[in-house]
């Protein structure tokens, strides 16, 4: 039994697997109908969310299978000080599966030890969001065809923005790729991602500018400001418009540049930017649903 806490437990042997299998749901759906038929999924989220929440349900509908949970930390027995390991080990007694989010770094970790069924992080704090990665993943390699030589431009909230330390761990496999880290000061992306990135000898270069490195990038990967990783209102709404992405702003960029962004957007991308065809952000949503499809399938052990 296994399960899914950062993306780099999945190898990149694995993740051609998973990728593989996802575009196979995508071309025979009904072929994957009945696959987790009488499987129940557990989502606990102690965290509001929307879409990861409901791609997890969608999922696990679409194979088949059925959905228990909870929505918020007041709707569980944490709200009477149950501690994460005794909830593992309480919904392991009623799930086949479990999909956890938890405002705290490391406790799907923690779960993962205490549960006697797969658990998979769907966001911990600022530290990681692996199911979100695989959904920018299997974007990028539809849109692109792979992940060799890509600049890769990530902009916006670069310190807690857990999609973002997920998705340069992941691309940092591959060769060729090089990163453009667009930011505030005070939202620079923390000196132990970037310890990994000299390491590994991959290239990147920070700037405060959306505008002067656009014409470089083959992804741009737009991320909001979060309010809720904030101690401080002031500091939040000082740095919550550093970058709005906008027609005028896409003029320099590459014709076939991908513009993803893990959602929810507040103001950072111009609505005006939707039916430009470079935005990539609405197929991501539904790309996910695939990859925790397939994830599910894989953690599972269906055939």
């Amino acid at each position: 039994m296994r399960s899914l806490i950062d993306i780099l437990e999945i190898n990149t042997d694995e993740l051609e697997q998973l990728i593989k299998t996802a575009n196979d749901i995508i071309e025979n759906p009904a072929k994957y109908s009945e696959k987790c038929k009488g499987k129940k999924l557990a989502t606990l989220f102690f965290e509001p969310s929307t879409r990861t929440r409901l791609s997890f349900e969608a999922a696990m509908y679409e194979l088949g299978g059925n959905v228990i949970g909870f929505s918020e930390a007041q709707s569980s027995s944490a709200s009477k000080g149950e501690s994460v390991a005794d909830t593992a080990k309480v919904i392991s007694c009623y799930a086949d599966i479990i999909a956890m989010r938890h405002p705290k770094e490391g406790a799907p970790l923690v779960a993962a030890m205490n549960a006697g069924v797969p658990v998979i992080n769907a966001g911990d704090g600022g530290h990681n969001h692996p199911t979100q990665t695989l959904a920018d993943l299997l974007t990028i390699y539809r849109e692109k065809g792979g992940f060799e030589n890509l600049t890769v431009g990530l902009c916006g909230d670069l310190k807690f923005g857990r999609t973002v330390h997920s998705l340069i761990a992941a691309l940092s496999r591959y060769t060729g790729v090089k990163f453009v880290l667009i930011s505030p000061q005070e939202l620079k992306l923390p000196g132990y991602v970037k310890q990994t990135l000299d390491d590994k000898g991959i290239p990147y270069t920070e700037t405060t500018s959306l505008e002067e490195p656009m014409p470089q990038l083959d992804i741009l990967y737009m991320t909001r400001v979060q309010r809720e990783r904030f101690f401080n209102e002031e500091d939040y709404l000082r740095l919550k418009d550093s970058y709005i992405l906008t027609p005028e702003k896409l003029k320099n960029a590459r014709a076939d540049m991908c513009v993803l962004h893990p959602l929810p957007r507040v103001n950072e991308i111009s609505v005006a930017v939707d039916n430009d065809p470079r935005a990539c952000y609405f197929k991501q949503v539904l790309y996910g649903k695939y990859m925790r499809m397939a994830l599910i399938l894989m953690l599972l052990e269906v055939e």
